[in-house]
């Protein structure tokens, strides 16, 4: 946009993140994770014949046989081993690959979705939650399914392939291992329920200290003023050590799912070693179909047992990237899904013209939220081309929110707007907004020179013009002190009133400009500053359309007409 929307307020900040449900993940995802576990699976299936090796080598060495009896299966034990290495190194990079570029999906469609949103949004999150979940939180994403996902599929499959091994050789041995093998997961899956609950309260409160850091940091000279140093820091303190006692809770029950699953994985084991070593002493003599075990049978059976619970314990290991991973989905998915959104988020397509236009609100309805009451409902409002009109009422009777619907901001939720002709909707919003400025009581001032924060790197826009910009501002004297040095970020350096008048200045430098609107542009100045801010302002609006939404009457005095407007949205007419 050609104009300072940028300005456009942080005012309102959610206060909470609502979990919705996590969304699915895409085709390409889908697919290269199947693969990825589709690999490792193989890989731990090729323990099988390795193991069918290594206890036939025993047997002839046991035998009396040798070396060139067991020559050959070692050889296809060391194959077989390399092969298990590359499929089990390429099911994890591939797996690893997959997870970055669906979490990168993820966050730019998080990015997007904050970018579009409303800056009157009452549901719009902080932007230090939404800074945590986007650039600390999302990270547990990529554990989720990079480790988790394979593991749940090699858990599914492996067991199910070792157990076809197995029982041809023993059916007890079967048995034990069929009978062991479910406890794992049922108690994985008791113990996960509450292990997401506390992950999910987890991310909450990290987003919410980083918030409250954030907050605190900006409000740090205010707060020093008040003397609410000391108070800040208990609150931090109380904030950390919840979120010391969560992240502990979470890591105990994380320890708490490994210990299960060794407990049982340990006595499956241990079960089917006591049967394989008394049917080998001749103790036992059932179990298998037909006579009894012989060695290479039974160290077969032995070898086999581990590898039947390693993708159970590899399960029970990230079991708890599970729970993470699910919280920081539903977190990043709560961000994408937006809110209110901006009407028409592109660039322009043509140029705005020059002619003061004339704006019509017709029967204009909005409010917030689905579940919350209208804001204006049938509200009408006639503006004249190149009108100077003010906006008086209390805080909170709406005064802002008109101007952001004006702006296109935010969608209405009833009847329409008509600028010049033309209505306000998706596909018009961009070029009318390009013939607009905004100009707020917290003008938005970036990290860098007066003359860069005015240009923005706007093309076609001079260097005259920008000095044009100056003395329509009267911000000149402001510019020639600082010279080419930085500005701090958010306007370090600059008092209240130089702050308004770069916010000016940046209007002035849009040759399309039609429409000005003012939210309480002269909000907390001294009289003084706020007379030169008024003079700036009105300059910059001759022969050109004027809204300014304000709490002071001098300002409104010196507009064509005022309106004010009630908390019920009755509108009472005043022209000058």
């Amino acid at each position: 946009m050609g104009t300072a929307f940028f300005d456009a307020t942080d005012k309102q900040e959610t206060r909470s993140l609502d979990g919705d449900a996590v969304s699915p993940r895409s085709d390409a995802a889908i697919v290269g994770l199947r693969r990825a576990a589709m690999l490792q699976a193989l890989a731990a299936a090729i323990w099988i014949p390795q193991a069918g090796l290594l206890a036939i080598s025993v047997g002839r060495i046991a035998d009396g046989g040798g070396l060139h009896d067991v020559l050959w299966p070692a050889f296809g034990i060391l194959l077989l081993g390399l092969a298990r290495s590359c499929f089990d190194v390429a099911g994890g990079r591939l797996a690893f690959h997959v997870a970055r570029a669906e979490l990168s999906r993820r966050r730019q469609a998080a990015v997007a979705a904050l970018s579009l949103s409303s800056p009157i949004d009452r549901g719009r999150p902080a932007s230090g939650k939404a800074a945590s979940v986007i650039g600390e939180q999302a990270e547990l994403i990529v554990p989720y399914l990079a480790r988790f996902q394979p593991a749940r599929l090699k858990a599914s499959l492996v067991p199910l392939v070792i157990l076809a091994f197995v029982l041809p050789v023993s059916w007890i041995a079967a048995l034990v291992l069929l009978f062991a093998a479910p406890l794992i997961p049922i108690f994985m899956a008791l113990i996960g329920w509450r292990a997401q609950a506390a992950s999910e309260k987890q991310l909450v409160a990290t987003g919410g200290l980083n918030g409250f850091l954030l907050d605190r940091l900006r409000g740090l000279a205010t707060i020093r003023a008040l003397g609410a140093v000391d108070a800040t820091a208990l609150r931090l303190r109380r904030e950390a050590e919840s979120l010391r006692l969560r992240t502990m809770a979470v890591l105990k029950i994380a320890f708490l799912s490994s210990a299960v699953l060794e407990l049982f994985a340990a006595l499956g084991v241990a079960m089917i070693a006591v049967y394989v070593g008394f049917s080998l002493l001749g103790e036992i003599r059932f179990g298998t179909w037909a006579g009894r075990l012989d060695l290479t049978e039974g160290l077969f059976i032995l070898l086999l047992a581990p590898a039947f619970f390693e993708p159970l314990r590899e399960l029970s290991a990230v079991w708890h990237d599970r729970a993470a991973g699910e919280a920081a989905l539903k977190a990043l998915d709560a961000l994408a899904a937006g809110g209110l959104p901006i009407r028409g988020s592109a660039e322009a397509a043509t140029a705005a013209g020059t002619e003061a236009p004339a704006i019509r609100l017709e029967n204009l309805a909005f409010r917030y939220g689905s579940d919350e009451p209208l804001i204006y409902d049938g509200f009408n409002l006639d503006i004249a081309a190149g009108e100077h009109l003010a906006f008086l009422g209390a805080s909170g009777s709406g005064k802002s929110t008109l101007l952001s619907l004006m702006a296109g901001l935010a969608p209405c939720t009833g009847g329409r707007i008509v600028i010049g002709g033309v209505e306000l909707a998706d596909e018009t919003a961009a070029n009318l907004r390009d013939g607009m400025a905004w100009i707020g009581q917290k003008p938005h001032i970036f990290a860098g020179t007066i003359t860069g924060n005015i240009a923005l790197g706007r093309p076609g826009v001079l260097r005259g013009d920008v000095t044009d910009a100056l003395d329509a501002a009267r911000l000149g004297k402001a510019a020639e002190a600082y010279g080419g040095r930085s500005l701090g970020e958010g306007g370090i350096g600059l008092s209240g009133g130089e702050a308004l008048r770069l916010a000016i200045a940046r209007a002035a430098c849009n040759p399309h400009l039609r429409i000005i609107l003012a939210d309480e542009p002269t909000a907390h100045l001294d009289a003084a500053t706020a007379a030169e801010v008024t003079e700036s302002l009105l300059s910059l609006a001759r022969g050109r359309t004027l809204i300014v939404a304000t709490h002071d009457p001098r300002l409104a005095a010196r507009m064509q007409r005022s309106i004010r407007i009630d908390a019920d949205i009755m509108i009472r007419e005043a022209a000058e």
